[in-house]
């Protein structure tokens, strides 16, 4: 199980290519606006490989927030990728696809919303940080687009856009409350080192 928490994202970015030739094949009889859901998936695993590559985001984190202590960790990293991303983003397109295409807000205010969050960082921060050019251009047109195009076609209402925009939130939220509980945790680097 370790060596999949430490590899995750190099078998995601593989799959991420997988994904966009096979909806390429598949999806000729796709609406515009359920492409738009679907694709939410595969671009996330590309942004991830950008994020992820080399512990990039988890040492970013640890030295931003974590002064060099460890408050994101390996696993807790995959567990908010692989349930809290790939988890959510498959349930919000089988949703879209059986029940109702509104449900597919939750896959696109989930990109849309870690689009605006690494711009903003990006910019209070005035520098880089792992994922900004992913973000950037990926996850800014498309989850723009998906939010006009559902909205457009009838199925973006404001309690579906509202319904999506909780569940990302909700989501972003409860990794910065995992990240702040370890902070409190976590000892200090003099501490550490006494």
């Amino acid at each position: 199980m370790q060596r999949l928490i430490d590899n995750w994202v190099y078998g995601g970015f593989l799959a991420g290519i997988l994904l966009l030739g096979l909806f390429a094949t598949i999806g000729g009889d796709w609406s515009t606006a359920f492409w738009l859901v679907a694709l939410q998936l595969p671009i996330y695993m590309l942004h991830q490989y950008e994020e992820h590559d080399a512990d990039r985001f988890r040492i970013f984190v640890n030295q931003l927030a974590g002064g060099g202590r460890d408050v994101l960790t390996r696993k807790a990293v995959f567990l908010i990728n692989i349930p809290g991303v790939w988890g959510v983003n498959l349930i919000a397109i089988a949703l879209a696809h059986f029940v109702n295409l509104g449900f597919g807000l939750i896959a696109i205010w989930l990109t849309l919303l870690n689009g605006i969050i690494h711009l903003a960082q990006g910019l209070a921060l005035r520098r880089y940080n792992p994922g900004l050019v992913t973000a950037v251009g990926l996850f800014l047109p498309a989850g723009i687009s998906g939010v006009w195009v559902l909205h457009a076609c009838g199925h973006g209402s404001a309690q579906w856009q509202a319904l999506g925009l909780a569940v990302a939130l909700a989501i972003h939220l409860a990794i910065i409350a995992h990240v702040r509980r370890r902070i409190q945790k976590a000892p200090s680097q003099s501490e550490s080192h006494s």
